[in-house]
């Protein structure tokens, strides 16, 4: 949950005070002092602060890893023409999500869902668990299954409609707070790059894993 890629500001105010100093003394008579051109309509459009979001809306610090070349497939462009598994796939900050989804069976129905939201964890995400009870998690299809679905949401959910409860395809809540371009999730799970698009779902790609209630 949008990031954007991470100034306009200072060369507004760069401009701004060049407008003051050049302005107001001369009445424009004096042939040694030209008149001032009229700069009028530069100087709003030069004072427009540069955007949180990217100009597709994806934002947060982790969109600037992702590919910006659209013939990549795990770039913004390529990802919003295909399914969130599939996409997934393409993306290298998701690699090891693929690999549980794929572990899980899930990819066709993660696929063919009309329209989910999926909050992503990167690979540092699972990292972040100990390789002993990760090796687990794997091992066992229905937790990972559990896991994996406590990811997934019923319905696209937009960054304005993203903070409070939602229930998850595994049966639990998720719990999200924070607003414009900054979201936790369950507390600790951050969103590091949000409002990327697919053809089926709004991901949120989150900086740790998150676990349901057993």
């Amino acid at each position: 949950m949008r990031p954007m890629k991470f100034t306009a500001v200072a060369i507004a105010a760069t401009v701004s005070l060049g407008l003051t100093a050049c302005g107001g003394e001369s009445d424009g008579n004096d042939p040694a002092t030209p008149a001032n051109p009229p700069m009028t309509s530069a100087a709003p459009e030069m004072s427009t602060s540069a955007p949180a979001a990217m100009a597709d809306g994806q934002f947060g610090p982790g969109c600037a890893a992702v590919p910006t070349d659209a013939s990549n497939p795990g770039s913004f462009e390529a990802m919003a023409k295909v399914p969130v598994a599939t996409a997934a796939s393409g993306n290298p900050l998701l690699s090891t999500l693929v690999t549980a989804v794929k572990q899980a069976n899930l990819v066709d129905s993660l696929n063919s869902a009309p329209a989910v939201t999926v909050f992503a964890p990167t690979n540092d995400a699972f990292g972040k668990i100990p390789k002993a009870d990760l090796d687990k998690v794997l091992a066992d299809k229905k937790m990972l299954t559990d896991v994996l679905t406590y990811h997934v949401v019923e319905g696209k959910l937009t960054p304005e409609q993203l903070a409070g409860s939602h229930k998850t395809l595994q049966g639990g809540e998720v719990t999200v707070s924070g607003g414009g371009t900054e979201f936790t999730v369950n507390g600790t799970s951050m969103v590091v790059c949000g409002n990327v698009q697919t053809a089926n779902a709004i991901v949120y790609i989150v900086d740790s894993v998150l676990m349901p209630k057993s």
